[in-house]
């Protein structure tokens, strides 16, 4: 005798709750699958970071960028610094012989000790840098060719995570420089480096002041090895101030 009807419809809606249930398990998994690989990525990737920071910490920066040779670099120069000890009110217009500053006049207050890379949301006043250099810091300016970039900011970014020299003392900072900011460089110049080089003598004050220098050196790319070749040659004990940062 076949199924009634009232039969039928009730095994066909068993069979629909089976079919959903089914499928509701598959999904319950399907979720927990997957929030467990987010789960697991979002705890991963701070260990990840931090284990490749610790890599590039322990990365000498010679190792960073192109080959000194490959990257443009002209020769360094040298020219008389002024402004040690000038310190003028945060915000006073100041106007640099040279571009980018390796000495002059600058703010009473520093950047801050510690913080070896800046952009441009976040980097101070020209004016706060140089009174860096005055306590021996060597910066890293890339102008806004570089900025835009993303490899080489990289780059650069390694370089300020990364193994300086000794003589650089961890005084270090890479900073943006923007066309606003001073004279055109030479072309075709997107990297430079600065530094301010202490008295050769001490005998009066006045021999103190006068003896100073000014170091700058610039490159078409990054370059760690050059960047490298500039602090042995401009150590941080070679300025005005070494002490302080």
């Amino acid at each position: 005798m076949g199924k009634s009807q009232k039969q039928a419809r009730r095994e066909l809606i068993e069979k629909m709750q089976r079919d959903q249930a089914k499928a509701d398990r598959r999904r319950t998994i399907l979720i927990v699958v997957v929030a467990a690989v987010v789960g697991l990525a979002i705890i991963a990737y701070p260990a990840i970071r931090l284990i490749q920071d610790s890599r590039i910490k322990n990365t000498a920066i010679a190792e960073t960028g192109m080959a000194m040779s490959a990257a443009g670099c002209d020769a360094p120069t040298t020219e008389k610094a002024s402004g040690n000890q000038d310190h003028q009110p945060d915000g006073t217009a100041i106007k640099y012989a040279q571009s980018p500053p390796s000495n002059g006049s600058h703010y009473q207050t520093w950047a801050e000790f510690g913080k070896t890379f800046y952009d441009a949301s976040d980097r101070p006043p020209v004016g706060n840098l140089v009174h860096n250099l005055e306590h021996g810091y060597t910066i890293l300016w890339y102008n806004d060719t570089i900025a835009g970039d993303s490899d080489q900011m990289e780059q650069i970014e390694r370089i300020a995570k990364g193994k300086l020299p000794e003589v650089a003392n961890g005084k270090f900072i890479a900073a943006p420089f923007h066309a606003s900011d001073g004279a055109a460089w030479p072309a075709g110049k997107n990297i430079a480096f600065s530094h301010w080089g202490g008295p050769t003598d001490t005998s009066t004050e006045e021999k103190f002041a006068s003896s100073q220098s000014g170091h700058r050196q610039f490159c078409t790319s990054v370059s760690g090895e050059a960047l490298s070749k500039f602090i042995e040659k401009y150590p941080a004990s070679d300025s005005p101030e070494p002490q302080g940062g």
